[in-house]
């Protein structure tokens, strides 16, 4: 039997070449109708309201649409690989959330008592800061892991963020907490900013501690008990959140603040425990707080009894509110489909109707079936977050987008659940809705970190450099 040997046959190895997708023309078909979807619910308020389209409609609309598409444009150039959802999604609760402080602008009560004529217009410059804020994200920081180089900074950075409402001549109390600071006429909530310094510190720390956190002593029914010294981080951070509570009578940004902590450690070492003890630490320290705390002691009152509230308030008696009760009456008043934009009265929650209760609105004018369109929106961000922070593929980066989504979810669990009864009010500002240029500025900034994350998460591994003198060659030997 004789044997033969073919010519040598080149093979050329495609992997690596056909990458993921980078979806940015489906997050540029999304963006149209974040964009459309604001417009046309402006177009209806005016309609509503004045009988009229409203004058402003074209510039709200190119205005709307040109921040979105300078910002889609930043993506396509610098992170063509991120999430084609997170963007859209963003931009139609900036949207959505112009629109109806806009509507609570025309609010003629409000215009009496200088409340309202200029919310909208500065809400806008805010948006435009946030997504300017959003592109500098996106431009500057080329790798999210640079950051973890900056682990113990940030926890410098975000005491100090903290501190500064404390500060005489520069912090102010305002409604019974201290936590703006006036700069130049503004009004800034530096913990909202915070919470993404303090998340930055909070993934560097525990993706070098995790090892040691996740270790157990004993079980105890059913729990894994973590060792005394290993109890000191979180004894630290509750020990913050407490002081931010009793100094600035801040209940909100103390929930936020332990709440991400205890997620992210949760996530880093996978035990139980550590949720149950973060849990019980929390409650202790908030019914101690509110024992002998006069402005959280009246947030429990009015969360327990609105209708008593909102009764002494109406008698004149000083150290009352009505808004808990009033925001219950707009949620019934909307029943299932809303009586129409432009068409509640939630402007008699007065002062706080375009912040704090800017869900009320939405809830009387569009119903429960508008609020549960709101809520799962919201419900998409975090999802895509988490989903960033399993794709991620370096551990500081899962820490991170699960410490930024988490605190994404616990703001809007502790506003809505506040506005809705469910659990006491904490003066904190609904992301992307409400009125506050903090607020709105911080969100844009997280969400460019995220979209930071998930262009590194899916972008494809480089192909394995070749060597053209060492290609395969094959023999074959008929028999």
């Amino acid at each position: 039997m004789s044997s033969t040997t073919n010519s040598p046959t080149h093979h050329t190895s495609t992997i690596g070449s056909i990458g993921t997708p980078s979806r940015r023309n489906t997050e540029l078909a999304l963006l149209v109708f974040a964009v459309a979807i604001p417009v046309f619910a402006y177009a209806n308020v005016g309609l509503a309201i004045n009988d009229e389209v409203p004058s402003g409609l074209l510039a709200y609309g190119l205005g709307l649409g040109l921040l979105a598409g300078v910002g889609h444009l930043v993506v396509r150039k610098f992170a063509p690989y991120a999430d084609p959802l997170l963007l859209p999604l963003a931009t139609l609760l900036n949207g959505l959330g112009l629109v109806v402080i806009w509507r609570l602008d025309q609010s003629k009560l409000l215009q009496s008592i200088k409340q309202a004529g200029t919310a909208a217009p500065r809400q806008l410059m805010y948006t435009a800061m946030g997504i300017a804020l959003f592109i500098a994200v996106l431009i500057f920081l080329k790798d999210h892991r640079v950051l973890q180089r900056y682990t113990y900074i940030s926890m410098v950075g975000a005491l100090f963020l903290l501190l500064l409402p404390l500060v005489p001549g520069l912090g102010q109390n305002i409604y019974g907490a201290k936590i703006w600071i006036s700069v130049a006429g503004f009004s800034i909530q530096p913990g909202e900013f915070a919470k993404i310094v303090l998340a930055i510190f909070f993934a560097g720390y525990l993706m070098v501690k995790r090892d040691a956190l996740a270790l157990a002593s004993r079980r105890f029914m059913g729990l894994y008990l973590p060792r005394g010294r290993d109890l000191g981080p979180i004894l630290v951070v509750w020990a913050i959140s407490i002081l931010i509570l009793v100094f600035e009578t801040d209940l909100g940004t103390s929930l936020l603040f332990f709440g991400m902590f205890v997620i992210m450690l949760y996530v880093a070492t996978e035990r139980t425990s550590w949720i149950v003890f973060g849990l019980l630490m929390s409650a202790a320290g908030a019914v101690g707080v509110a024992s002998f705390e006069p402005h959280i002691q009246q947030r429990v009152d009015a969360w327990l009894d609105p209708m008593k509230e909102y009764t002494l308030s109406r008698q004149g008696i000083p150290g009352h509110s009505e808004q808990a009760m009033q925001a219950l009456w707009a949620f019934g008043s909307g029943g299932t489909l809303g009586t129409g934009l432009g068409q509640g009265h939630s402007d008699l929650i007065r002062f706080a109707a375009n912040s704090d209760f800017i869900l009320a609105t939405f809830g009387e004018e569009l119903g429960l079936a508008g609020i549960m369109a709101i809520l799962l929106i919201y419900g998409l961000i975090v999802e895509r977050g988490v989903r960033t922070a399993l794709a991620a593929r370096d551990p500081f980066g899962k820490l991170l987008a699960i410490g930024l989504s988490g605190a994404f979810a616990l703001q809007v669990f502790v506003v809505a659940g506040g506005v809705m009864g469910l659990i006491p009010l904490t003066g904190m500002t609904m992301p992307f809705l409400a009125y506050g240029g903090s607020s709105v500025i911080a969100n844009w900034a997280l969400v460019g970190i995220l979209i930071r994350i998930s262009d590194t998460a899916r972008r494809p591994a480089p192909a394995p450099a070749t060597n053209p003198d060492a290609e395969m060659t094959q023999v074959v030997r008929p028999s």
